[in-house]
């Protein structure tokens, strides 16, 4: 809600104005209303929902699609001088059959530099090829084939940065759920081929691609790297890509890259624990999360966030507000199944938030239709992790027969796996067997001496069966089944 207010506030009286036309004469008045009420009043969000006569959930849809509503308009003035720049690269034939050599040559020095500033390396070889061909019998000649041989290489750099960026994340993913050293491995690899890349030029647009993967493996792969002294400060990473999105204010990459700098920032924060200013970014990645997911794999591993989100919830006491939060923030969300890591990731945030709002039968079907719909056989530990959460979901609803089925395929597939690599899922296989027991004397100081034990268990990196909080008021639930 922040960025949304803070957006609505800082836009011009003319850009304010246009979208509140648009929005009344496309007859979404409500959101016209809540534009107004942002901008102008300084009303609770509790307020307005009264005023619009709108729930929790519909307000939380109507606020996400406001948002959406002005991202539009901004990308699209954002965009107009960009899209005539290209209908001029596009025209450069035209120009040069249609111009005097000595107009058509400044038209496209001017266009030249016009697309310098964007960055625009794609169209700037069209151009140093047109330069190259008009000044073939010009010492100027030799100047624009060595432009033009080096901006064709720069924009294969660029193309191959971008690809080792998709590369190196769906890596990642793979490593979320298989958690071997080759894997890690791998992305270190990828990551060192990036830096030769981007060594290759001085250029910004490298250095932003690179320092999307330098961020998160220092903070998520291989965290001692970040004591290397050759290793630049994540912090000064950060401000000097702020400091290049705001020179370049205009390039629609940068501007919808924010995001996952905002996003890289959370989990900086969050992981030395400055909770106050991680909070500043929660609210603006939060607003943005359903995005986030569908179009960001490319650039970072966004499913990430989902993770981090539980935490968060957890820390703060207000887990049981996800399940209601979600029907809004993910109600057009479309997952793609071929994505494994961030769709198990994202169906097992969904169960888990059913289990926090006591809804144990939802919670299954998720957990079930997981199971049923992706192949997790390459995967061993997070299918085992997945099916002692759906347990627990059958434990709280009582179901003894098929508890006990799946309890017996835990322990099959512990065997397995072996012992000393799934203690902890051994240890709470009891807790469930003592919670579903008929025996009640010291049921519940049983359960607490066995989650004591878990506490000093060193679980895997993606140990999904850790976003269940194993505190007072587990046991409380593992006691008072309905």
């Amino acid at each position: 809600m922040a960025k949304l207010k803070n957006i609505i506030k800082q836009l011009s009286i003319k850009d304010y104005e246009s979208i509140r036309d648009s929005l009344l004469e496309s007859n979404a008045d409500k959101s016209a209303y809540l534009l107004q009420a942002m901008r102008e009043r300084q009303l609770s969000d509790t307020k307005i929902m009264n005023e619009l006569g709108v729930n929790t959930n519909a307000y939380y849809t109507l606020r996400s699609r406001l948002n959406q509503k002005i991202e539009d308009y901004l990308i699209q003035i954002m965009e107009s001088p960009r899209t005539d720049i290209l209908k001029k690269v596009a025209n450069i034939n035209e120009i040069i059959f249609t111009k005097k050599r000595a107009i058509a040559a400044a038209t496209l020095k001017k266009l030249e530099k016009e697309l310098l500033d964007y960055d625009l390396s794609n169209e700037l070889t069209i151009v140093y090829k047109s330069l190259k061909k008009m000044h073939i019998h010009d010492p100027e000649y030799y100047h624009y084939s060595q432009q033009y041989n080096r901006h064709v290489a720069y924009m294969l750099a660029v193309d191959k940065a971008e690809d080792l960026l998709a590369e190196y994340f769906k890596k990642y993913g793979e490593f979320t759920l298989s958690g071997e050293d080759s894997d890690k491995l791998g992305l270190t690899l990828l990551m060192k081929e990036m830096a030769n890349v981007s060594a290759l030029y001085e250029s910004h647009r490298l250095y932003v691609y690179q320092s999307c993967i330098v961020i998160f493996h220092q903070l998520f792969v291989d965290q001692e790297e970040s004591m290397d002294e050759d290793v630049e400060p994540i912090e000064d990473i950060l401000h000097n890509v702020e400091k290049i999105f705001k020179s370049y204010q205009l390039d629609s990459i940068y501007y919808h890259m924010n995001l996952v700098f905002e996003f890289l920032k959370l989990e900086y924060y969050n992981h030395y624990k400055v909770y106050r200013k991680a909070e500043r970014y929660f609210e603006e990645v939060n607003d943005a999360a359903s995005n986030l997911l569908t179009n960001y794999t490319l650039y970072t591993h966004p499913s990430q966030f989902l993770v981090t989100k539980v935490h968060r919830h957890l820390r703060v006491g207000t887990e049981a507000e996800m399940y209601e939060e979600n029907e809004g923030m993910f109600h057009d969300y479309e997952a793609d199944k071929q994505d494994t890591p961030t769709y198990l990731t994202y169906v097992m945030y969904r169960a888990i938030s059913c289990y926090y709002a006591n809804n144990y039968e939802e919670a299954s079907r998720w957990i079930n239709n997981l199971l049923n719909e992706v192949s997790l056989k390459k995967y061993p530990y997070v299918q085992l992790e997945i099916k002692i959460i759906l347990a627990i979901q059958y434990a709280m609803m009582s179901d003894f027969d098929l508890f006990n089925q799946l309890i017996n395929s835990i322990q099959r597939q512990v065997r397995l796996l072996g012992k000393d690599t799934c203690e902890h899922v051994i240890i709470l296989s009891k807790i469930l067997k003592v919670a579903i027991s008929d025996v009640k004397k010291n049921k519940a100081d049983k359960i607490r001496t066995m989650m004591t034990k878990i506490s000093v268990i060193d679980t895997p990196h993606f140990a999904l069966s850790n976003l269940i909080k194993r505190d007072e008021s587990f046991v409380q639930r593992m006691c008072e089944r309905p």
